[in-house]
This record gives C-alpha cells, sequence and structure tokens, in this order.
C-alpha cells in the first residue's frame, strides 16, 4: 500500500497577546464649593489670625481731630499715607479749623499739597469742604454717613474712615489693598467698592468692621503685596486659595516684607503707642533723608 506523505503541518504564527490596556487614573474630584456657612468661619479665622500678628493695627493717616481726618483722607486718593503724613503738619499749622482753610488763598493751598500729587484737584476738594462745614454744619464735621458723602471729594470709603476712626461707628474701608486682599481669599468676586464692602460686611458683625479693615490693609502692605506676595512668609498661608501666586520659600519671601516686619517705619509721624511698644518706628517728615 503506497504510503501518502502529508504535508507537515505549518506552524500557525504566534499570537500576539494583546497589549495591555492602561487603566485611567481615576478622574480628580472637583473641589466641591465653599459653602457659606465655611466661608463665614474661614473668613473670621482669617480675621483672628491677623489680630494677632498686628495687635497694633491702626489707621495710618495722623490725625487730632475729626476735621483732620477727613481732609488727611480726601488728600490720601492716589498716593500713600506717608506722603499725606509729610504734608498736613505745616497745612494744618496754616490752617487749623475749616473756617481758615475755607477763606485760603488757592494758590497758596496748592503750594503746600504739590507733593501728594494732583494738588490742583485736592485743593479744590479740601477747600470745597470746608465751606461746605461752614455754611452747613456749623464748623463741625457730622458723624452721619449721609452727611459725610455731601461734601466735596467725600465718598463711602473716605466718610467709613472717618466714621470709624474718629466717632468710633463701625464701617468698612474698601481701599486698594483690601479690595485685592478680600479678592485673593475669595471673599468676593465682585470687584466695584461698593459692592466688596457690602459682601464682606455681611460676613462679620457690624462690631468688627473697622478693626478687620486695619487687620487687612496691614496685611496688605506689609505682608501680601500686588505684585510679588511674600506668600513663604504668611501666616495665614493655610487659609489662603491664592497661595503661591507669590515667593513660598521662607527666606526669600522674608526679605520681600515692608515696614515694621522689615525692619522699616511705618506711615506716620505720630503713631499710637502700642504700635511704637511693638517695635514699630515713626515715619521721617518731608525732606528728611
Amino acid at each position: 500500500m503506497k504510503k501518502v506523505h502529508k504535508a507537515p503541518a505549518r506552524k500557525s504564527a504566534p499570537v500576539k497577546k494583546a497589549a495591555a490596556v492602561k487603566k485611567a487614573a481615576p478622574a480628580k474630584k472637583a473641589k466641591a464649593p465653599e459653602s457659606r456657612t465655611a466661608l463665614v468661619r474661614r473668613a473670621r479665622r482669617i480675621n483672628r489670625e491677623l489680630a494677632e500678628v498686628y495687635p497694633y493695627a491702626h489707621p495710618e493717616l495722623d490725625f487730632e481731630n475729626p476735621f483732620q481726618l477727613l481732609v488727611a483722607t480726601v488728600l490720601s486718593a492716589q498716593t500713600t499715607d506717608l506722603r499725606v503724613n509729610q504734608t498736613t503738619p505745616a497745612l494744618f499749622a496754616r490752617y487749623p479749623a475749616p473756617e481758615d482753610l475755607a477763606a485760603a488763598d488757592p494758590e497758596e493751598v496748592e503750594e503746600i499739597l504739590r507733593p501728594t500729587g494732583f494738588f490742583r484737584a485736592k485743593t479744590k476738594s479740601v477747600m470745597g469742604l470746608s465751606k461746605a462745614l461752614v455754611e452747613e454744619f456749623d464748623g463741625q464735621v457730622p458723624g452721619r454717613l449721609e452727611d459725610l458723602v455731601k461734601l466735596p471729594g467725600v465718598g463711602r470709603k473716605t466718610a467709613f474712615v472717618v466714621l470709624g476712626n474718629a466717632f468710633g461707628r463701625p464701617g468698612i474701608t474698601a481701599d486698594t489693598h483690601f479690595q485685592r486682599l478680600v479678592r485673593r481669599w475669595q471673599w468676593t468676586d465682585e470687584t466695584d467698592a461698593d459692592k466688596i464692602e457690602a459682601a464682606v460686611g455681611a460676613l462679620f458683625p457690624r462690631s468688627e468692621w473697622t478693626m478687620l479693615s486695619h487687620h487687612v490693609i496691614f496685611h496688605g502692605r506689609r505682608i501680601c503685596h500686588a505684585r510679588k506676595p511674600a506668600c513663604g512668609a504668611c501666616p495665614i498661608a493655610p487659609l489662603c486659595p491664592a497661595y503661591g501666586e507669590g515667593e513660598t520659600d521662607p527666606e526669600k519671601a522674608r526679605k520681600l516684607l515692608k515696614y515694621e516686619k522689615g525692619g522699616f517705619p511705618g506711615q506716620r509721624l505720630k503713631p499710637p503707642q502700642a504700635y511704637l511698644d511693638a517695635g514699630g518706628r515713626p515715619a521721617p517728615p518731608l525732606g528728611a533723608g
């Protein structure tokens, strides 16, 4: 019987192992939005922490009476409190009362106010509000918001500075430092000063508004700067959603500190005793090295 030769079976090509399917990393859960209660608690804790860091916080305009504070606050627009404090001694020595400033020679007032910038407009404002005080309020600064904002050059921010620091009536001073920080801390996303004032005011008892303003403004001037905040030296870093926007290295951050925390004088020529006791130094008078 003839043998039938079978063709050798063809080896099947090795089956390639299926490429291992890489498991996708579980998607990070989006951070839940902060509840209103959590926001209030965080905001109040920040204020408590700042109160411990700045127990000597105070208005940084020199004044001896409501009229001086009102004028100084108007002059502080678009300049520093330091420059105002260096300028007002000569102004108040020459024109100590509203009656004096109201009757002044505008050119002489302009020359005194020249270092503060926008001196012509500021001269018009301080002389105008002085005349209004004489004619409408018997030469006295009124202690009501609705009266203060009617004076030339006086808005809500200026009015609250005067009410809080000359009359002891609570108010929020939403200056540029305050606005910048409360947005960084996500207390509000409003950009209008009046709306910021209302939004932040709703987070705190009314009795805390004035000192809250001082704490925030002190922190903005000393640590949480506009361009390069000193995050690595910030006492409230764990509570700040914007941590990392500035320098985080502790040594480098410490070099960014300003005013008394950096060994420099504050804004006032005549600061409160508590500030001096804490190591702060008065500002130099105008023209001093």
